[in-house]
């Protein structure tokens, strides 16, 4: 038995739920942040077979995608009035982060 951790964001996180509830597999879906940009992300919960796992994976690859967002980064702090912001920045954004566990024990009670 296998537990895929799946962190994304949270843009993709529907499109991932939905896809993999098609195709037969139970998750838990959690709200999470953090990161480089502090943003909401979504973190699954997916408890399969270890034959299944690949399976899993292909479904997420293809809906948690990567992307670029131009963000505003933050003026500093400080006496300087007057100083033009700084200009927005291109960032990737998106993807998963996806961790593999070995579980010793699963119940559904």
């Amino acid at each position: 038995m296998k537990l895929v951790l799946a962190v994304l964001h949270n843009k993709d996180a529907d499109s991932c739920v939905t896809a993999l509830n098609d195709a037969g597999f139970a998750c838990t879906r959690l709200g999470s942040s953090g990161g480089f940009l502090d943003r909401e992300n979504a973190t699954l919960l997916i408890g399969v077979e270890a034959t299944q796992v690949d399976k899993v994976m292909e479904l997420i690859r293809g809906r948690a995608k990567r992307r670029n967002e131009r963000l505003q980064a933050p003026a500093a702090a400080g006496p300087a009035a007057g100083t033009a912001a700084p200009p927005p920045v291109d960032v990737e954004v998106g993807g998963a982060t996806v961790f593999v566990l070995a579980i010793d024990r699963f119940e559904r009670l």
